[in-house]
């Protein structure tokens, strides 16, 4: 008998002993519970050392404590507070991408389950589902499928087209910096300053903040927190601070 894996998440410890011991009755399901993000993920890492790997992630969508990954499109979209069981996905997806995971939610929240599915979950299941509804999602991520409740196809479908909307327009804006105003609008993004900008790029201070006020116009925002957003939501991947290198010899300002 094939037996799933399956790791609970959740900072209520009543509830997730409950579901935990509602799962472990079913003859080809192993679970273990853990209390926040940071424990699941040494709970990830352990069983991936020791050949035993997790196969889902059932995680409460509004978990406190889960590591503040970056989620930036959830951040400046209002997914909720940092360190939320949304971000916990994010993290997952990153550092266990063969782990499926499913959120587990009180409210039908058509937005918040347009974000989990961006950030990696295959599905959005309310906590007081039945057992065999909560199996079947389950069994069904596995073999790729994604679960939403009906109610919440309609809102869902609604938020990822203006989710993508957004997107493409980003992208537009963004297309239309030179190579060096897209290499600052980089560093923003990774979070220095004008002078650390300047001097990672071999600038003056003077030059980059021109760069940087070039890059605000150019992308109709009025904030640097504002381009970064922005930035984020067009896929601009932040400056490499250890990796990338930056020569001095043919650049220009």
């Amino acid at each position: 008998m094939v037996r799933i894996r399956v790791l609970v998440v959740d900072d209520h410890r009543i509830f997730a002993e409950s579901l935990a011991a509602a799962l472990a009755a079913e003859p080809d399901v192993d679970v273990s519970a853990a209390g926040s993000g940071p424990a699941a993920l040494r709970c990830l890492e352990r069983g991936a050392a020791e050949g035993r790997r997790f196969d889902v992630l059932l995680v409460d969508a509004d978990l406190t404590g889960a590591p503040a990954g970056p989620v930036p499109a959830q951040r400046e979209a209002g997914a909720g507070p940092p360190g939320d069981g949304i971000a916990l996905v994010a993290g997952v997806r990153t550092a266990h991408p063969g782990v499926r995971t499913v959120v587990l939610a009180e409210r039908d929240e058509p937005r918040r389950a347009a974000l989990a599915l961006q950030a990696g979950a295959s599905g959005w299941v309310a906590k007081d589902c039945s057992l065999s509804r909560l199996l079947a999602v389950v069994r069904g991520v596995l073999r790729e499928e994604t679960h939403l409740p009906p109610a919440l196809l309609t809102g869902v479908l609604r938020e990822l087209t203006q989710a993508r909307k957004h997107r493409t327009d980003s992208e537009r804006l963004v297309e239309s910096l030179t190579p060096r105003e897209h290499e600052v609008l980089r560093c923003m993004v990774a979070g220095l300053g004008r002078k650390d900008v300047a001097a990672r790029l071999f600038l003056s201070p003077h030059t980059v903040r021109t760069h940087m006020q070039n890059v605000l116009g150019k992308l109709g925002v009025h904030s640097t927190l504002a381009a970064v957003a922005l930035a984020r939501r067009a896929g601009v991947r932040p400056a490499d601070l250890a990796g990338d290198v930056v020569e001095r010899s043919g650049q220009l300002a």
